[in-house]
């Protein structure tokens, strides 16, 4: 029986996860892969037509196995602003003097996104914030394509399963960024990965990798006598070379490490209306009785808060980004990529 990296084609057990927001570089995909881990493109803010030139510069700079990562959005979802900016939003959009000018539609198209992955195939596709058909899963895998969906709840797991999935990636509640399940279980009662690695293993055979908290070569071979055959790891990359992130989110996160400023984490919905854990922020908490699900949903209120994120990110501001991170942020390092690759290698 073959293992889930030979299926993949990659000689370690670690993928470099998806990170939206300019986070996943060609350069640090090809990195990760060249080195035999799987590197991922995070697609799912990106344009069309923007994704396939990505994948044509990921291809320029490595022959190993990489992956497209897509979010899973309804053309209603893309489409139209269903909800008005709340007010406490718009009250600081005036107070700081921020125009606050929302784009025509709340997100790409993800059906457009996808038919680019039918158009350009790539070896390996994961899913987030949804589930694809059984229909699209074959149409993929007959172009020669890897199908990874998400779960943060072993019903997902088991969804994905059904449509015909190569692996399913568990994101535990440590987790940085947003949750990528879509079932109401997932958010009600967040699981820590190893006990989603537990409840998963017991419900469904399909191959597992697992995301959450992971930063060590320790770490992994946790995760491994778990259940998982696969670390994804996203956080540890925020502050190697390779990544793409600004510079104030990435001082940020290595203030969290130097205990500069605290590397608490907490997950919210006040950036994009999908729960999501960040560092805690000024923005955070000053917004705090305002983080419920009655808000704007995602991707709606993620265009709402860009015009903030945009003029925090202009002005050097923390306080006032989105700094995705997971419950291991205290232990990222500033170093080149290859080097992080080397350390979680050592101990495997």
């Amino acid at each position: 029986m073959t293992t889930l990296l030979e299926q993949l084609g990659i000689t370690y057990p670690i993928i470099q996860a998806p990170m939206a927001g300019g986070a996943t570089t060609a350069e640090l995909v090809a990195t990760v892969s060249n080195f035999g881990g799987l590197g991922s493109f995070a697609a799912g803010m990106t344009a069309p037509a923007e994704i396939n030139t990505q994948i044509d510069a990921i291809q320029a700079l490595t022959e190993r196995p990489f992956m497209v990562n897509l979010m899973v959005l309804s053309e209603a979802d893309t489409n139209t602003f269903s909800t008005v900016m709340p007010d406490w939003l718009s009250q600081l959009y005036q107070e700081q003097g921020i125009k606050a000018a929302l784009a025509d539609r709340p997100a790409h198209s993800f059906t457009q996104q996808l038919q680019v992955l039918y158009d350009n195939p790539v070896p390996v596709a994961s899913f987030t914030f949804g589930i694809l058909s059984a229909e699209q899963v074959q149409r993929l895998q007959q172009l020669g394509t890897r199908v990874i969906g998400t779960a943060n709840h072993p019903l997902e797991a088991q969804a994905w399963a059904a449509v015909g999935a190569d692996a399913v990636c568990l994101q535990g509640m440590e987790a940085g960024g947003h949750r990528g399940g879509w079932l109401p279980q997932s958010a009600t009662d967040p699981l820590g990965l190893l006990t989603l690695i537990s409840q998963t293993r017991a419900c469904t055979d399909i191959p597992l990798i697992a995301a959450g908290g992971i930063m060590t070569g320790q770490d992994i071979k946790t995760i491994q006598t778990a259940g998982a055959q696969i670390a994804q790891l996203g956080t540890a990359f925020l502050t190697t070379d390779q990544c793409g992130i600004n510079k104030t989110y990435q001082q940020a996160l290595l203030d969290a490490s130097q205990n500069k400023r605290s590397a608490a984490t907490r997950l919210t919905r006040l950036f994009s209306g999908k729960p999501a854990r960040s560092l805690v922020n000024d923005y955070m908490r000053d917004f705090a009785r305002f983080d419920n699900p009655d808000l704007p949903p995602y991707p709606q209120l993620n265009a709402m808060t860009q015009p903030m994120r945009a003029q925090a990110g202009k002005h050097n501001n923390a306080e006032y980004l989105s700094l995705w991170a997971g419950q291991g942020a205290a232990l990222v390092r500033q170093e080149p990529t290859i080097e992080l690759l080397r350390r979680l290698v050592e101990s495997l």
